[in-house]
C-alpha cells in the first residue's frame, strides 16, 4: 500500500523528531505509582508528589492503603498485596532522610518504595527477600526494575542519615519475571 505524500512526510517528520516540540516528562506535581503484574494487571498503589527545592526536587510518597491488605507478620503490621504466587509487602523506610531527588539521583524515592515478598504459606516477614525498584527516567515517566536487597540492613539507623543505605553494592540483579510485580512505574 502506498501512502499519500503529505502523510508520508508527516510520518517521516515524526519519526525524526522534527514534527514539533516533544513534551518530556517532568518531575513536577503529583504522579501515580503503579505496579505491573506478570499477568498484565496494573495496581495503582499511590502517588508521589514532586516539589522543586532549589537544585533538588522534594518527594512525598503517599500509598493508597485501600489497595493493600493488613498482614501482621513478625510482630509488626505490613501493608501487603496478595498475588497468586506471593504476598508482596511495602516496607516504609524508617529513618529521617532528605526525601529529595535529582534527575540522575533517584535513591531516596527508590528507598520510599521498598518491598519484600513471601510465599502465602510462609509465616512471618521475610525481610531478606527485599525488593528495591531501580528507577530509570524515560520520556513517559520513571520505570523501576526489581533488584534484590536484604531489608534487615535497615534494622538499625544509618551512621549518616544523608546517604542512602542501598547503594549499587548492596543490591543484586533480579530478573523482572522472578517477581509477580516485575515493573513499577511513576507517571
Amino acid at each position: 500500500m502506498r501512502l499519500p505524500k503529505p502523510l508520508t512526510a508527516l510520518l517521516l517528520a515524526v519519526s525524526l523528531g522534527v514534527a514539533g516540540p516533544a513534551t518530556a516528562w517532568e518531575m513536577r506535581g503529583t504522579k501515580a505509582i503503579v505496579l505491573h503484574g506478570r499477568d498484565g494487571s496494573q495496581v495503582r498503589i499511590g502517588t508521589v508528589t514532586f516539589t522543586p527545592q532549589g537544585a533538588r526536587t522534594g518527594v512525598a510518597v503517599k500509598l493508597d492503603t485501600d489497595k493493600f491488605q493488613d498482614f501482621f507478620l513478625s510482630m509488626k503490621e505490613f501493608k501487603c498485596l496478595p498475588t497468586p504466587d506471593e504476598v508482596f509487602c511495602h516496607v516504609p523506610y524508617p529513618y529521617p532522610n532528605p526525601a529529595s531527588v535529582t534527575g540522575d539521583d533517584l535513591a531516596w524515592l527508590e528507598h520510599a518504595l521498598l518491598f519484600f515478598y513471601k510465599l502465602p504459606s510462609e509465616f512471618g516477614a521475610k525481610l531478606w527477600n527485599g525488593v528495591y525498584y531501580r528507577l530509570t527516567p524515560t520520556d513517559a515517566g520513571l520505570v523501576g526494575r526489581p533488584q534484590a536487597v536484604d531489608l534487615n540492613q535497615i534494622g538499625a539507623p544509618p551512621v549518616d542519615a544523608g546517604i542512602p543505605p542501598y547503594g549499587p553494592a548492596e543490591r543484586s540483579e533480579m530478573a523482572p519475571e522472578a517477581r509477580w510485580f516485575g515493573t513499577l512505574t511513576i507517571q
